[in-house]
């Protein structure tokens, strides 16, 4: 028995017949995309300090465990939840926005503590709440069922993190930490190809030409397998055989993710520098998958690749994800804004001076601070763009 079309019968408002009114709703990213950028352009400098051997301002961040937590669990994830709630309740998304705050000033004050073991928990479980059920009845293809299945894995490995601090077993935050890098590496592998192609066939049309291949499913399909066979590996990765397969399964997903990114034909495009600079973050996050493989394989540099996957890819490919929404959402002339473009120039210094702290030991300090000044003008950038589009002219 279906429901009578729009506008037919009294069924048409159930409000307006009880004499309610309709639940405000908001978006997920009025909230957190300018938040998730200021948080990133405070935080990620705080953290740096302790490593450049000045002196550390805020205990949360006094240790390379804290600056992962919180610029994984901290900015990242509130990025995922600007991108992925939707129109939600204005109520309920001011509640879960409280809760980040809450958060993250309990892990930055007073980490270890029962207010931020509560709030680090409570957070990640009632987003992941919010956003499996509709995401995953919503997918009718199984291979896009992989995008709910991947948003609460990353949310559980935040909750993991926390238990371990219950347990007392931060011996296993490295390994944690790693597999949230490579759970979010598969949620940009993933979400940056749905945003990626459908705009890049949209201009080669525009350009007289045909993008035959566009979100290329086999290969989505295969990124999808191999990531996850990597993560599952990781859990294994002292045994040295587990450890050599993780290593070739991340290998196999970056040269996967160049195949699909030089299949877009990025370079034939015309007066797309926003496209220009999504495809850069994709090519970031190939080459740290690569490297990252062959690091483990190799047992050298990990943590130097791991940051062309955190800074190159992720810091990228979330700023300009960030712009774009609020560029388009605001009818805005996407290819027009100039901030995106200096951000993701100054992220690419902030990748090389980062990878090269690593290697230029002498100069570690100066170069760990550059990189992190590098990332906090980019996102200063991002949040000028915002306050631009909200309160500025309608000009870009």
């Amino acid at each position: 028995m279906g429901l009578p079309p729009v506008g037919s019968g009294p069924l048409e408002n159930p409000h307006r017949q009880a004499g309610l009114r309709p639940a405000r709703r908001l978006s997920g990213h009025a909230l957190f995309f300018p938040a998730a950028a200021a948080f990133g352009i405070a935080a990620l400098p705080l953290s740096v300090l302790p490593m450049a051997g000045i002196a550390a301002l805020l205990p949360g961040l006094a240790s390379p465990a804290g600056h992962a937590h919180e610029m994984l669990f901290g900015f990242a994830l509130a990025v995922v939840a600007g991108n992925q709630l939707g129109p939600v309740p204005a109520r309920r998304l001011a509640g879960l926005f409280v809760l980040w705050i809450a958060a993250r000033a309990a892990f930055l004050l007073a980490p270890g503590s029962l207010a931020e073991l509560a709030t680090n928990v409570a957070f990640p479980a009632l987003l992941a709440a919010q956003l499996a059920p509709r995401l995953f009845f919503s997918a009718k293809k199984l291979r896009n069922r992989a995008l709910p299945v991947i948003l609460v894995a990353i949310c559980a490995s935040a909750l993991v993190f926390q238990l371990t601090a219950l347990l007392d077993a931060a011996r296993l935050n490295p390994g944690i930490l790693a597999v949230a890098v490579q759970l979010l590496a598969l949620l940009m592998l993933f979400m940056g190809g749905r945003i990626i192609a459908p705009a890049v066939a949209g201009q080669h049309y525009r350009q007289g030409m045909n993008l035959g291949p566009r979100v290329q499913a086999r290969i989505e399909g295969s990124l999808i397998a191999v990531m996850l066979s990597a993560i599952v590996l990781s859990a294994w990765s002292a045994n040295p055989p587990a450890r050599a397969l993780g290593a070739g399964a991340l290998i196999a997903a970056g040269v996967l993710a160049t195949v699909r990114l030089l299949r877009w034909r990025l370079w034939k495009l015309r007066g797309r520098p926003d496209l220009l600079c999504l495809g850069a973050g994709y090519a970031w996050l190939a080459l740290g998958l690569v490297a990252y493989g062959a690091a483990l394989a190799t047992g050298r540099h990990a943590f130097a690749a791991l940051h062309l996957i955190t800074v190159g890819g992720l810091g990228t490919l979330t700023l300009n994800v960030m712009a774009l929404t609020w560029l388009r959402l605001a009818r805005r002339d996407t290819a027009a804004a100039r901030e995106p473009l200096w951000g993701t120039l100054l992220l690419a210094a902030a990748t090389i001076a980062r990878i090269a702290a690593d290697f230029t030991l002498g100069h570690r300090p100066t170069l760990l601070l550059l990189a992190a000044a590098c990332w906090s003008a980019a996102f200063l950038l991002l949040l000028a763009l915002f306050a631009r589009i909200k309160w500025g002219s309608d000009s870009t």
